[in-house]
């Protein structure tokens, strides 16, 4: 996890550190959409706000880290399976594919727009909106959208010292927090937060145009 000292747009916060996940577990290959949000819970929480198209396949927004946690419930319910967001550490390893470079594709760039969706692309480009999931490439793992399009809550407290201090084994992240992780960038995000190794933060309870999950499904 994290980056190398000489990675460029590196921040404080990305100490290198090996990690080892020791259970398996399932990922969802795109971001929650709309579609999926509103067949569980029954809401469209980005109804009527700003920076949102709608439709079915469009990444569902206006979620708040609580909001994430209570569909994981209510579909964990209804399916009797464990459904959670991921950690920290099960985002990062997803993400990069076993790639240790800026992005899960290299290093360059120039590729970026070819599997992601952010600012050059997408604000910059008159399309202020999260887009549909799965229209850019996937990385090496079959993941779409594991850089930008929306900001994806992580299960972790953040902590911006926890890479120093971080278990080898099946990291979770602090026992408190003022705010949860997100990672991954969006379509309002520059070239830096869309790196593999980036790391953000939020109140569990804000709610923005950016802000999505994808889910964790634990092995039977």
């Amino acid at each position: 996890m994290g980056s190398p000292s000489d990675e460029t747009d590196r921040a404080v916060n990305e100490h290198q550190h090996e990690v080892t996940i020791s259970k398996a577990f399932y990922m969802q290959t795109t971001e929650v959409t709309q579609a999926q949000w509103k067949a569980v819970m029954g809401t469209e929480p980005w109804k009527g706000q700003s920076s949102v198209k709608e439709g079915a396949n469009y990444a569902a927004t206006y979620v708040s880290w609580d909001d994430a946690g209570a569909y994981c419930e209510k579909l964990s319910e209804a399916e009797d399976k464990t459904y959670r967001l991921p950690t920290e550490a099960e985002w990062e390893y997803a993400c990069r594919a076993g790639t240790t470079t800026r992005w899960s594709f290299g290093n360059d760039e120039k590729a970026l727009g070819d599997y992601a969706w952010y600012y050059k692309n997408a604000d910059n480009a008159g399309e202020k909106y999260a887009h549909q999931v799965g229209l850019k490439k996937p990385n090496a793992f079959g993941m779409y959208d594991m850089h930008g399009n929306v900001w994806e809550w992580c299960h972790d407290y953040y902590g911006e010292d926890y890479y120093q201090q971080s278990p080898e084994k099946d990291p979770t992240g602090p026992t408190s927090g003022s705010s949860r992780v997100l990672r991954g960038g969006s379509w309002s995000s520059s070239t830096r937060h869309s790196r593999s190794a980036n790391r953000d933060r939020n109140d569990a309870v804000s709610r923005y145009y950016f802000f999505g999950f994808r889910l964790v499904r634990e092995l039977d």
